[in-house]
């Protein structure tokens, strides 16, 4: 057996172990993937998929979440996760994702004591070890567990192993809650959740794969793909994109020539530059 599907073995044992699992799930690569091993696993009556909705999380991913638990006949629950209203959270310290995960699987938690499963699963990956998480502080006192990462599983095996599945996420773009988008200090309202939202879906329908949009007050920084530099800047993409920011509330539009990265409002922290 190779290591990838020794991985994927690792993985299926951990559910059966587990014998019952709530699968937080946002539609995306991972939890997707988590999910479709858990329900191919474990009984249909013992497992369910619980989303969390807010203004940091777009509609589109919603309806794509619905569509796959539809798909596969798993019990989705959907619930208002209020993230604006946690003490602390609009004022985007630091720890915002420790504040917000603690929230979070506390109401995920009482969920699946009410369905009568004994155990929480979330989605991180090895690769989340490599960047500042506080989130997974919050995941470590919860006792939530983390099947991907004790499978030893990294994205690309993830990405690898969802193609071999056939399962529509294997190419997805990476995303995360649009409250990352926020530099750190600054306030997140729902408005300016709206702002970045629309602004990241005029990209994506533009046909730009892989895309993040951060915002500095009123400034939009793009971030996409190195190799689809040249398509952005040229005048009647970006006469578009300039013009549409502008409307959505943005006085400035900006692209960023290091391109798409993850996590590139903590690459501050991680340096030691506390600017």
């Amino acid at each position: 057996m190779d290591d990838l599907h020794r991985k994927l073995k690792k993985l299926q044992q951990y559910f059966q172990k587990l014998g019952s699992a709530v699968i937080a799930f946002s539609g995306g690569v991972d939890s997707t993937f988590m999910l479709k091993v858990a329900a191919d696993c474990l009984p249909q009556n013992k497992v369910l998929a619980v989303t969390a909705v807010s203004p940091s999380f777009p509609q589109r991913e919603l309806r794509e979440a619905q569509a796959f638990c539809a798909e596969h006949g798993v019990k989705h629950l959907i619930f208002d996760s209020q993230e604006l209203d946690i003490e602390g959270f609009k004022s985007n310290p630091k720890n915002r994702c420790y504040l917000c995960k603690h929230e979070l699987f506390t109401k995920v938690k009482k969920l699946a004591l009410k369905n009568n499963i004994e155990y929480v699963c979330e989605g991180s990956n090895t690769d989340d070890l490599g960047d500042y998480r506080p989130g997974l502080q919050a995941v470590a006192e919860l006792g939530i567990k983390s099947p991907l990462r004790y499978a030893e599983l990294s994205k690309q095996n993830i990405r690898d192993l969802s193609k071999e599945m056939n399962l529509p996420t294997w190419n997805k773009p990476s995303f995360a809650c649009l409250a990352s988008r926020f530099v750190y200090g600054e306030t997140i309202s729902a408005e300016k959740l709206a702002m970045v939202d629309k602004a990241e879906q005029l990209l994506l329908d533009l046909g730009f794969s892989q895309v993040r949009v951060r915002i500095h007050g009123t400034i939009a920084r793009i971030e996409i793909l190195p190799e689809e530099f040249a398509r952005i800047i040229q005048p009647e993409i970006s006469k578009l994109i300039y013009s549409s920011f502008a409307e959505y509330g943005f006085s400035y539009t900006a692209l960023d020539l290091k391109g798409y990265r993850t996590g590139s409002m903590n690459e501050t922290i991680l340096s030691g530059n506390k600017k």
